[in-house]
């Protein structure tokens, strides 16, 4: 079934690369990937926590669950739209992202949760948001050591790549917006500890 994706779609499969700066890039796209579907599924949770008044053990738990959902439906979407089978996408989707996202979401809700104040701020709080966005960019730094190691010993992004199916966000583009509201995040983090 794959190999039938791969050939009706017209998609050029080639290794991916063990070592250097080629290494150095695609572990970058995989985890700018990763990154966004974690990114939006922590902004979700965390709104949706705060803004119900929910505990913050609540409110992580639900933001760690979109996290998921939403990286592992990034990655299956494109493939899905392909014309794979769920029963093959669904391995290929854990496969992929499963180490990347537990990484980004372990730094991430520990640097919220470390931030004064970060977790008490409500939606309308700047606080809030410098500390997300801050608390993400850190995490796709963590991640992306780890997503190297993966795709060098064939592992991780590989699965999504055998596929020759490649979709999602530009990584451009994730990031350009990571570095503008890591910047901005803090920026704001600073104003905020020496007020």
């Amino acid at each position: 079934m794959i190999e039938h994706a791969h050939e009706h779609h017209g998609h050029h499969h080639h290794e991916l690369p063990t070592s250097g700066r080629a290494l150095d890039a695609v572990a970058l796209s995989a985890t700018l990937h990763c990154l966004t579907g974690c990114a939006i599924g922590e902004v979700v949770g965390l709104a949706i926590g705060t803004a119900l008044g929910w505990s913050n053990f609540a409110t992580i738990v639900l933001a760690i669950a979109l996290a998921f959902l939403f990286g592992y439906a990034l990655t299956s979407y494109p493939l899905l739209r392909a014309g794979l089978a769920l029963s093959a996408v669904v391995p290929i989707a854990l496969a992929s992202d499963t180490f990347s996202i537990a990484t980004m979401e372990i730094v991430d809700n520990a640097i919220v949760l470390i931030i004064p104040g970060a977790m008490d701020a409500g939606l309308a709080d700047l606080l809030f948001w410098a500390s997300l966005a801050v608390a993400l960019v850190i995490a796709g730094a963590a991640a992306f050591p780890v997503n190297r190691w993966l795709i060098a010993r064939g592992k991780g992004h590989v699965a999504v790549h055998n596929t020759g199916i490649h979709g999602g966000p530009s990584p451009r583009v994730v990031g350009a917006v990571a570095v503008v509201a890591g910047v901005l995040g803090s920026l704001v983090l600073l104003v905020e500890a020496f007020a």
